[in-house]
């Protein structure tokens, strides 16, 4: 009966590539038999059931030395990036056993300021914690529902009048006021002030999509009957209004460097100055793992928090 063939899954162990690597370096079979402890016969046997399952030759014996083929040359290398990963899964598993949650995302409104985002990051990832760090930016009530969807860990950014889950936990972040601005060519740049919203309704609005996946989302600024541009983040807003492509409300700390600069009007309005109290949000949990507890002592700091919602031309 003939013997079965050798299965990769079975003959491609971390043993298997540290033995390949360790021919390859002696240059000998016969030395790194003696290396490893192992009778010569032995090792070549052991070689040759790696080829049978590959069905390929990785190496030459031809010459004096054990020389690698182009094949076992790929072997070794894929198999040393492979103990690598090895070693690096043990590392974030012993880690995680002590506290670190083995994935964190983050949900951003648009609103956030993405450079201090990614100085938090990066002060974070500086530990070499286990846990792997993913950002999403979300819109308006997206940003709550990556949340109460499990799609996120912690959300930045969320309009006090959204009504949280039971099972979230919420914090201020701070104010936002924003401002009605547009281009100086953009025909409500000369209209009588304050502008009514008989007025606004005749000119285009620019407005930023909702990124919830449920339901038609929600709009703020809006009037029925208006023509409206709809663009996906904040900087897309602010670049179309710069255009002159239509009018609304921006940030005023993401506008005002454009104002001071005579690339945006600001126009006083009739309605009420739009201000959004803002706050992040969280799952609650009786064992908070120490990934989000750093970010949220981090989020303590009244300074880190106002760093977050000033967007200026950083955005």
């Amino acid at each position: 009966m003939p013997q079965e063939k050798p299965n990769p899954r079975d003959v491609l162990t971390p043993d298997t590539f540290a033995l390949l690597r360790r021919i390859a370096d002696t240059g000998s079979f016969a030395a790194a038999a003696r290396a490893v402890g192992m009778v010569p016969s032995a090792l070549t046997y052991r070689v040759r059931q790696i080829e049978e399952a590959l069905d390929v030759l990785l190496f030459d014996r031809s010459a004096r030395q054990a020389r690698l083929t182009e094949a076992g040359r790929e072997l070794v290398h894929e198999g040393g990036r492979l103990l690598d990963e090895i070693d690096a899964m043990a590392n974030r598993v012993r880690r995680v056993a002590t506290g670190w949650e083995p994935h964190l995302t983050l949900a951003l409104d648009g609103v956030i300021n993405r450079t201090t985002v990614l100085e938090l990051c990066e002060r974070f990832l500086a530990m070499a914690p286990p846990t792997r760090l993913r950002l999403r930016d979300e819109t308006l009530s997206g940003t709550l529902e990556a949340l109460t969807s499990g799609e996120a860990d912690l959300a930045l950014g969320l309009v006090v009048s959204a009504t949280p889950a039971p099972d979230l936990l919420t914090r201020p972040l701070g104010e936002l006021r924003f401002i009605f601005a547009v281009a100086p060519h953009h025909p409500l740049a000369r209209a009588p002030e304050p502008l009514s919203d008989a007025v606004l309704r005749q000119h285009r609005a620019v407005a930023v999509a909702d990124s919830t996946r449920r339901g038609e989302g929600v709009t703020h600024g809006l009037l029925d009957g208006q023509e409206v541009f709809t663009v996906p983040d904040l900087p897309a807003k602010l670049e179309a209004q710069l255009r002159g492509l239509g009018a609304g409300f921006l940030p005023e700390c993401m506008a005002r460097p454009y104002i001071d600069s005579g690339r945006l009007v600001e126009r006083p309005v009739e309605r009420q100055t739009r201000n959004f109290q803002l706050s992040y949000a969280w799952r609650k949990s009786k064992a908070p793992g120490k990934a989000i507890q750093w970010w949220l002592e981090q989020l303590d700091n009244p300074v880190t928090r106002q760093a977050l919602l000033n967007r200026g031309r950083s955005a």
